[in-house]
């Protein structure tokens, strides 16, 4: 039985369902001849569908929808009194290559630069070495061409791909899912912040930040320039708009 859906967070809805529950959920999915899409959300995410209406109906239509970070989990709490296990990216890239593995799913990737790619097939050759690896490729760094996106989705599909990992950052991973549904014929989970740390070009955060909900700061450290601003508008905005929505919640039931 699919998993169900929770309360709409902000601007969407997250899976609910314990993590190894929505991990077999995303394996099953691959079982399907049909092109499924998984959104691991994050608090930028979030913001990004509040802003954006267009991005908002993607991650809504998409078949499962986790929650990436703690602070997420935290606010389904807050505002509906549910309690969602965390399903990060970071924990669910490596469990899915674990399942596809022993299940013989062959997998492909699509996003990252040609020496990305190189260092994931080392490392999953490596790590994984009975895994399927259908295919990868480097998309140029430009929009492509309605031919040449109907070019990708062929390769695609042709290489037997039932799982693939699209690498190119949020919210552009999300945008091509979303492009490719119904084209390509298999289960799409954008990774782009999960792969980089898998493969060791970045450090992932100490588990007690983790569990604190500050893997965001870990993160700014790392890479101050790029993510200082991301990160004081979005997270700002995220509380600002959970703690308008517990508001809005509190007077509806007093008046109810």
């Amino acid at each position: 039985m699919p998993i169900s859906k929770s309360d709409v967070l902000i601007s969407f809805p997250l899976s609910r369902g314990g993590y190894y529950e929505i991990v077999d959920e995303i394996v099953d999915l691959t079982q399907s001849k049909n092109s499924s899409s998984i959104c691991i959300a994050n608090v930028h995410m979030a913001v990004t569908a509040f802003q954006d209406r267009k991005y908002a109906s993607i991650i809504q239509r998409a078949d499962v929808v986790t929650p990436d970070g703690m602070p997420l989990t935290w606010a389904l709490r807050l505002l509906y009194g549910v309690r969602q296990e965390r399903v990060a990216g970071m924990d669910l890239l490596p469990d899915l290559l674990y399942k596809a593995e022993v299940l013989q799913i062959p997998v492909y990737f699509y996003g990252g630069t040609e020496s990305m790619l190189g260092l994931t097939r080392n490392y999953i050759e490596s790590h994984y070495p009975g895994i399927l690896i259908a295919g990868m490729y480097s998309p140029p760094f430009r929009t492509l061409s309605i031919e040449e996106e109907e070019e990708v989705a062929n390769r695609i599909n042709e290489s037997g791909a039932k799982l693939v990992f699209v690498v190119l950052g949020c919210p552009k991973q999300e945008r091509w899912i979303a492009a490719m549904k119904d084209k390509v014929h298999a289960v799409m989970l954008g990774v782009g912040g999960a792969l980089p740390v898998l493969i060791g070009l970045q450090k992932r955060a100490p588990l007690w930040m983790q569990r604190s909900g500050l893997e965001w700061f870990y993160r700014l450290s790392q890479e101050p320039k790029r993510l200082f601003k991301r990160y004081a508008v979005t997270n700002s905005l995220f509380l600002l708009l959970i703690v308008k929505e517990f508001i809005r919640i509190k007077v509806f039931r007093r008046a109810h």
